[in-house]
């Protein structure tokens, strides 16, 4: 397990977690749709079960950046909505997350996100301006983002979708998902430290050494996301959402 080993990390393994940080930074920004990219690099880099905890604080730390900077944009009739099944998902999570087989967990992932994207595609040639109210939408999909947010903090397909499903314009997306995120990793804190034990002191000293790259991240991409029009950051959230879904994949 890499905790034993900290003084050994390879400079690969920091080039792999220092770039996935970066990448972190930037999604918290608002370009969503990046995450599955994170988590494969700080597996790589430490294995799975150990990046799962160490992903952790360095998502509260974009997460406080994001609220604060996109607080305005917060749609919290949305949040309220998708929060409960979510957390439900999340303890779901905690339970199986040790004893799921990981191939049934991807190809049941990939499965999911490719049907709901089909069904976003489909409702934008619409053109139509009806969003789904049905309860069996908002609890499928927030029960699978708090499944796949505690197993492998990859919650961002599904969030992804369902904020699309709303229509939320670029700004209310990004800050609407921004306290989604910051409440619900808080949540799993402390799943992580008495449970999984994941995060650890050698953990979060390698979180202290990784700080520098996701705030290089933060300021990018808040340079980016104005930098893109509605339009295409819908576009762009759906092509990265379905190579994510591949990506899986390999991970």
């Amino acid at each position: 397990m890499f905790l034993s080993t900290f003084s050994d990390i390879s400079v690969a393994a920091w080039t792999m977690a220092a770039t996935a940080a970066f990448l972190m930074g930037v999604s918290k920004a608002g370009l969503k749709g990046m995450s599955i990219f994170n988590v494969t690099l700080m597996a790589l880099a430490f294995g799975s079960r150990a990046s799962t905890g160490l992903f952790i604080p360095l998502l509260i730390v974009g997460d406080i950046f994001a609220v604060v900077y996109y607080n305005r944009h917060a749609q919290w009739k949305y949040i309220f909505k998708f929060i409960p099944w979510m957390i439900l998902g999340i303890l779901i999570g905690v339970l199986v997350g040790k004893d799921l087989p990981e191939w049934e967990f991807k190809w049941g992932m990939v499965i999911v996100i490719f049907i709901s994207l089909a069904m976003l595609i489909w409702w934008d040639r619409r053109k139509s301006q009806t969003v789904p109210t049905h309860w069996l939408f908002s609890g499928s999909m927030g029960i699978l983002a708090g499944i796949c947010t505690m197993i492998g903090n990859l919650a961002g397909a599904f969030t992804n979708i369902f904020f699309l499903a709303m229509r939320l314009p670029k700004n209310e997306f990004v800050g609407t998902a921004a306290w989604l995120f910051f409440i619900t990793n808080l949540f799993k804190l402390p799943f992580h430290v008495f449970v999984w034990k994941t995060v650890t002191i050698e953990s979060l000293l390698v979180n202290l050494r990784l700080l520098p790259a996701i705030l290089i991240g933060l300021v990018l991409g808040v340079f980016l996301v104005k930098k893109i029009n509605e339009k295409n950051y819908k576009r762009f959230i759906l092509i990265v959402t379905a190579i994510g879904a591949v990506a899986i994949l390999f991970k």
